[in-house]
């Protein structure tokens, strides 16, 4: 029996069954991960010694001795967190995020920390410090995180990390953060279930923020219904998030049997739009058939302001970005460059310990909230966001839920669209709208490609129903294969 092969409930009942064999299963893992690890480079921290080594100790709750995995922006206790940048490297957090404090609350523990694009800017996990770079920091042979089903292609970012380990079964479960696609775009990339839920759903204090407006941790897993126990895990009201929503958490498994039969699905015709890849279309388009002939009813709808998403987001996420990231000077934590004044220290420092995607972000950010355009470029961007949403709301009095592709194509060769970051931006465009408008979306494999690549379909709905989006997902996983192909390692 494959041990590393399990998912949350595998694992759940297993240890039930079997709690002294705790030591086999993560013996199992850290074998996968040993293994297969220096081919996808999924982790950066991975740490045997860190693990439990039984299941005393671990708290008595619904996920006891269930190991996840984290993307490397979430702050944990004693563990270096980096978010893959030469000016965290070092930092040490004095405490854990909240997700983490409720995972280990439920019995859940840390494995391992996850690579993922510099300060989650990336949407192909490229631009992590640590692509390219030895244990002693020099500059080697290019390492970017790898797609388990394809080695010489992307997993999709910014959490590829946490979406490459959970599809290569070195892990039973992982988050990432999505703040326009960043969890939805590699869990389709890498054939696998990932949500990004209601802004203000799970708690943000501790994750290291891109776009304070925009962020949200989520969970990446193998099946639909262990999502909803991982969300159900990490959700609820945290008085130390000032947006996060106190609003009761579902029991999101009651209801994930119940079909689709009288449910409306909408499908946003700015969502099929030239240049989508053929095989991508082909099988979002079968899976509205399926729940067509289970039941559901097909209702065309518009999203007209689409077009205008990808540059809102990259006006206010930059914005965003440029005011988060002026923390990170060399003075509090992290990296310090040798100056001989203050001045210099913070340019040293900062040139230094950016990469040039974050470079580019920061100055971005930085111009659209400078005297005389900041009305032209920002305001007017928080204008056309609240168009986008009015989209949302509008669609949503039509259906219960939007039906989409994840992402426009599979995914695409490592440094194809690295030195073209119109071209990597666009890679997100079916994602931002979610984040802009704050609605939960679930990405869940629905196809292959002719080269063997998985295709994803994206489910998004009205806000704190993220209830609705597994009952739907689960009942096309179910009838389907496709959540049960494993790539080749």
């Amino acid at each position: 029996m494959d041990l590393y092969r399990f998912g949350i409930q595998e694992t759940k009942k297993y240890l039930a069954e079997n709690p002294a064999h705790f030591s086999a299963l993560l013996a199992s893992l850290t074998a996968r991960v040993k293994a297969v690890d220096p081919r996808v480079k999924a982790y950066i921290g991975f740490d045997e010694k860190r693990l439990p080594k039984s299941l005393n100790g671990l708290s008595e709750g619904p996920l006891r001795g269930v190991p996840v995995s984290l993307k490397d922006n979430m702050c944990t206790e004693g563990w270096e967190t980096t978010c893959s940048s030469n000016i965290l490297q070092g930092y040490i957090p004095p405490y854990d995020a909240t997700v983490v404090k409720k995972l280990k609350d439920a019995g859940a523990f840390v494995f391992a920390k996850c690579d993922m694009d510099e300060f989650a800017f990336g949407s192909s996990c490229e631009t992590s410090c640590y692509n390219g770079r030895n244990d002693k920091g020099k500059k080697t042979e290019a390492s970017a995180v790898r797609n388990p089903w394809d080695l010489t292609r992307i997993p999709g970012g910014s959490s590829g990390g946490s979406a490459a380990c959970v599809a290569a079964d070195e892990a039973v479960c992982s988050l990432g953060s999505d703040t326009g696609g960043s969890i939805r775009q590699p869990a389709a990339m890498c054939g696998v279930v990932g949500l990004k839920p209601t802004y203000g759903r799970v708690s943000r204090y501790g994750l290291v923020a891109f776009g304070s407006s925009l962020d949200q941790i989520g969970p990446f897993t193998k099946t639909v219904y262990d999502n909803a126990l991982l969300l159900h895990a990490i959700a609820g009201y945290d008085p130390k998030d000032s947006t996060s929503a106190n609003v009761a958490v579902d029991d999101y498994a009651a209801t994930i049997n119940d079909g689709v039969k009288g449910l409306r699905i909408g499908i946003p015709k700015e969502y099929f739009i030239e240049g989508i890849d053929p095989a991508v279309e082909k099988s979002v388009r079968d899976a509205i058939e399926f729940y067509k002939k289970n039941g559901a009813s097909i209702v065309a709808v518009s999203l007209p302001h689409t077009k205008y998403a990808v540059a809102v987001y990259y006006i206010i996420g930059t914005a965003e970005a440029s005011s988060n990231l002026a923390r990170f000077d060399g003075v509090q934590y992290g990296l310090r460059a040798q100056a001989d004044n203050l001045r210099d220290m913070y340019f040293e420092t900062r040139d230094l310990g950016f990469g040039a995607e974050a470079k580019r972000r920061i100055l971005l950010g930085t111009f659209v909230l400078s005297s005389g355009y900041y009305d032209a470029y920002y305001k007017k961007a928080q204008q056309v966001r609240t168009l986008i949403k009015n989209d949302f709301d509008q669609a949503f009095a039509a259906c219960d839920v939007l039906l989409t592709p994840a992402a426009p194509t599979p995914a695409f060769t490592i440094g194809e669209k690295l030195d073209d970051p119109i071209a990597m931006y666009l890679s997100d465009i079916f994602t931002i709208s979610a984040n802009l408008a704050g609605v939960p979306a679930l990405s869940l494999p629905c196809g292959f490609s002719a080269e063997g690549l998985p295709i994803g379909m994206q489910l998004m709905g009205k806000h704190f129903d993220e209830k609705m989006l597994f009952r739907v997902g689960h009942l096309f996983e179910q009838n389907t294969e496709f959540h049960t192909k494993k790539p080749l390692l």
